[in-house]
């Protein structure tokens, strides 16, 4: 049975999202919750939870009931999981028995690869539109996650670097952040498994029509430009993107859910001693076409 809730409230937080209460996420939401999250989004970007801590189900639940899932990188690699749906991406330094992992084990190379500027699933169609990261176990210090407003960094583009990229397109690759930082150990089915995906640097959100910069560490190249070219205009562009003033830094706490849009941000792990356990778990949602 829905659960009929309270109307949400938001406080604003510098310099673009909000935190988020008055409705329950470990409950069914109904039609009117859905639509003032969806809504809050479209003018936030990044909604922030406190004191929310779900069960993986309430995770799932409240996820699908703002799109249908989106698996990610777990196409890739199919290995033991901790979590009893497929669907939940597991942030953590843990393996799969439930250890600290070492230094060598891949789990410690999604970590670093999660401290670059990315959208989740950009490098696919359809790619992710939500994602939902609750806070289960966190370090005494460090491990903050930091979020870029990509329609704050468009409108303070020149005039003459919005001609320059309007119309360009930009190729995202799954694996093009991993390569970069040496994770090569990949199969040839593995490495053609998810087709990459081309992308407008310049986009408009179909909801709230603001313009948006599209760019993150998935993209790879440019259509119509060198590689070397293309890649320093995304290197540019993403320097540009994520200027203190577009950035949000979340440092988290036991119970938060942090509710992001990947289209309208880019977001990144901060550095945490990956000797001490940390834990986080995410649910996405994928872009449903208009």
């Amino acid at each position: 049975m829905l659960t009929t809730t309270r109307p949400l409230t938001l406080r604003p937080l510098q310099p673009f999202a909000a935190e988020a209460s008055g409705i329950d996420l470990s409950q069914p939401l109904d039609a009117a919750a859905v639509r003032a999250i969806e809504d809050a989004m479209d003018e936030h970007a990044v909604l922030v939870f406190r004191d929310q801590p779900l069960t993986q189900h309430q995770q799932i639940a409240f996820a699908k009931a703002l799109g249908p899932l989106d698996v990610g990188l777990r196409k890739l690699r199919s290995g033991p999981h901790r979590f009893d749906y497929n669907e939940l991406a597991d942030i953590s330094n843990v393996t799969a028995d439930g250890e600290i992992a070492g230094r060598q084990h891949a789990k410690i190379v999604s970590n670093v690869a999660n401290q670059l500027w990315h959208s989740d699933s950009s490098f696919q169609r359809p790619r992710a539109k939500y994602s939902m990261l609750s806070a289960v176990v966190v370090p005494k210090f460090g491990g903050d996650t930091e979020f870029a407003d990509l329609r704050m960094a468009y409108d303070a583009l020149p005039d003459w670097r919005k001609r320059q990229i309007e119309g360009l397109r930009a190729r995202h690759y799954a694996l093009h952040s991993r390569f970069m930082l040496g994770d090569t150990d990949y199969t040839e089915a593995q490495k053609q498994a998810i087709e990459p995906a081309w992308w407008p640097l310049v986009q408009t959100d179909p909801r709230s029509g603001r313009k948006i910069l599209f760019v993150g560490i998935h993209a790879c190249e440019v259509e119509g430009m060198t590689l070397a070219e293309g890649r320093m205009l995304i290197m540019d562009l993403l320097e540009h993107a994520t200027q203190r003033e577009f950035v949000y830094r979340h440092a988290w706490r036991v119970g938060d859910l942090v509710m992001w849009d990947n289209t309208a941000t880019v977001h990144r792990g901060r550095w945490y001693d990956f000797a001490e356990r940390r834990e986080l778990r995410r649910a996405t949602t994928e872009e449903v076409s208009a």
